[in-house]
């Protein structure tokens, strides 16, 4: 299965999953609908599967057109966002299982940014492999959705569920966020190496107008704040012992940053 990323709106990320055996593909919060026919077209692959995140419109944006152009296809969406995800046809669950071509992937229900948000993972086929885990707005490279629908509990809940996932997991994140959250996390885990090297390329990554995402999952635990929140030194910013207050706090800071 190859991942496509696709750009789209201003710091949007679609991306197209193409099985190259059975010119098959499946698409993961199309926010648009004209890069991903454009794909299509010039891969002549047929889109069956529609995979939303949740329901904003920077995700489902496109669900219309694509169902016009390929009346065959399947919309797949959080069980809770019923009504809301336009064309869905299967409610998906936590422990719920998707089929894309020779693939199995898991459904992860990760409340938190929404109240029906939920997580695509596909384990790796062999060993040594990567998984892939399409987190829409659960999970940036760097930093964690706002808790526009959720609370604290539920997004510590979300993130501690992707964060138990394989290190050599991609993280395939929604938006091109992260210079901007790796900017916040120096102001709160400064004394972190990590982060600071980490810095230091994803900047210079963006000056050559590079994407960012994928991150990796075993990167995102050493230098992601919000995967942090249970560090000593995390709690000392927040002057809590608690690791949800600590989080609440952090994502409060994030929001005024």
């Amino acid at each position: 299965m190859q991942v496509i990323r696709l750009h789209a709106l201003s710091d949007n990320y679609i991306f197209l999953l193409h099985d190259i055996q059975q010119n098959l593909a499946a698409v993961v919060d199309p926010a648009e609908a004209e890069p991903v026919l454009g794909k299509l077209h010039q891969l002549s692959a047929e889109l069956v599967a529609i995979f939303n995140t949740h329901h904003h419109y920077d995700h489902i944006g496109a669900n219309l057109e694509l169902m016009q152009k390929f009346p065959n296809v399947k919309v797949y969406g959080g069980a809770e966002d019923k009504g809301r995800i336009p064309g869905q046809q299967v409610l998906l669950q936590q422990g719920d299982r998707i089929q894309f071509a020779d693939r199995i992937g898991e459904v992860i229900f990760v409340p938190g940014h929404t109240r029906a948000h939920i997580a695509y993972y596909f384990p790796p086929e062999k060993p040594g492999e990567v998984g892939e885990l399409f987190c829409g707005d659960t999970l940036f490279a760097g930093g964690c959705g706002r808790l526009f629908e959720g609370t604290a509990k539920q997004m510590v809940d979300s993130l501690s569920k992707l964060a138990a996932l394989p290190d050599n997991t991609r993280i395939w994140c929604a938006h091109e966020y992260t210079l901007k959250n790796l900017q916040f996390a120096l102001t709160v885990d400064k004394e972190n190496p990590e982060l600071q090297n980490r810095y230091l390329e994803v900047q210079a990554c963006r000056q050559r107008g590079e994407a960012t995402v994928p991150s990796m999952l075993g990167i995102e635990k050493h230098t992601n704040p919000f995967l942090r929140s249970s560090q000593p030194g995390l709690k000392l910013v927040a002057k809590s012992q608690d690791t949800v207050e600590t989080f609440a706090h952090l994502r409060r800071m994030k929001d005024r940053f």
